[in-house]
């Protein structure tokens, strides 16, 4: 669903607005649903940093590019600073090397 937003509100910007509002909408009630999950749980499924945590944590990664603010979604953005931190992440998250700076809330 995220790749959705990202394709039509940036790729496809002003092509079709009504696709573009759809998916926010879901993506931002998706959000909802994470930070119900996540409040009363440090991980998505488990008592651990699981795959499931790797796989959904570059999505929003691109929280900005989903005009998304953390800090409407504290749950989330609490879990997603403590997967930030952790030195794999960081050290993953050049690799290709880039010059983008991971997003922080």
């Amino acid at each position: 669903m995220f790749g959705q937003v990202h394709s039509f509100v940036h790729y496809g910007e002003g092509k079709n607005a009504e696709a573009s509002e759809r998916y926010l909408n879901e993506c931002k009630r998706i959000y909802g649903v994470m930070n119900k999950r996540l409040a009363d749980r440090d991980w998505f499924v488990g008592g651990a940093y699981s795959i499931v945590d790797i796989a959904i944590f570059p999505w929003i990664a691109r929280h900005d590019w989903q005009t998304v603010d953390l800090n409407d979604y504290p749950n989330v953005a609490k879990w997603y600073l403590t997967i930030a931190r952790r030195s794999a992440v960081k050290a993953g998250w050049n690799v290709p090397e880039n010059d983008q700076v991971m997003p922080m809330p």
